[in-house]
C-alpha cells in the first residue's frame, strides 16, 4: 500500500480511489487493521510528493515532459496544476490533495516553484490524510455490507464484460474490413 500509494503521488497512474478502499476493506476482514493502512496510504502519498518535488525541483519542466511523459505527465497536467499553484498557493498544496487529477500532480508545479519543503512536507501530509481516511474507512464500509452488495456488483460486472467483448469484437471487425480495402 505504502509503495502503491508513493507511485501514484510520483506520477505513475496507480489510483488511490482503487488502492484506500481495497486497503479498507482488507482492514474489515482483518487482514490489516485500519488506523495502519490509513497511516501507510499517507506516508506513501508524503514520500512519493517529496519524490515527485523533488525530481521538478532538480531537473524541471523539460525532465517532466520528455522521460515524465512515459508515466502519464503531459503539458496539459503541468498546465493545470501550476494553474492551481499560481491561484492559490500554498493552499493549493493543502487543498490539491483531496482533488482527482490534481492531487497527483500538485507536487511538481510546488518542486519547480521551490517552495519551502518542511511547509511543502506538512501540507501534503495535512492533506492526504483525510483523503486517505475517507478512502479507507469507505472501503472499510463497503466491506460490511459486501453482503448486500455482491449480487448487485456481480450483475453489472457480467453487463460491462459482455460490453468490453463486443466494443472490442467491433474494433477488430472494423479493423479487419479497413486494412482489406
Amino acid at each position: 500500500m505504502f509503495v502503491l500509494m508513493a507511485a501514484e503521488s510520483c506520477g505513475i497512474p496507480f489510483p488511490s480511489e482503487v488502492i484506500m478502499p481495497l486497503a479498507g476493506y482488507l482492514a474489515f476482514t482483518g487482514s490489516l487493521s485500519l488506523p495502519g493502512a490509513i497511516l501507510a496510504g499517507t506516508l506513501g502519498n508524503v514520500a512519493g510528493s517529496l519524490i515527485a518535488y523533488g525530481v521538478a525541483a532538480r531537473w524541471g519542466r523539460p525532465l517532466l515532459l520528455g522521460p515524465g511523459r512515459r508515466i502519464g505527465l503531459s503539458a496539459r497536467h503541468l498546465d493545470l496544476a501550476d494553474g492551481w499553484f499560481e491561484r492559490h498557493g500554498l493552499a493549493a498544496v493543502l487543498f490539491g490533495r483531496v482533488l482527482p487529477v490534481v492531487r497527483t500532480y500538485i507536487s511538481f508545479p510546488a518542486g519547480l516553484a521551490h517552495v519551502e519543503p518542511v511547509r511543502f512536507t506538512a501540507l501534503t501530509a495535512a492533506g492526504a490524510l483525510p483523503w486517505c481516511a475517507a478512502l479507507a474507512v469507505g472501503g472499510y464500509e463497503l466491506g460490511a455490507s459486501w453482503d448486500h452488495l455482491s449480487g448487485p456488483i456481480e450483475k453489472v460486472a457480467v453487463v460491462l464484460a459482455v460490453v468490453v467483448v463486443a466494443v472490442i469484437v467491433a474494433w477488430l471487425v472494423r479493423g479487419r474490413r479497413a486494412a482489406g480495402r
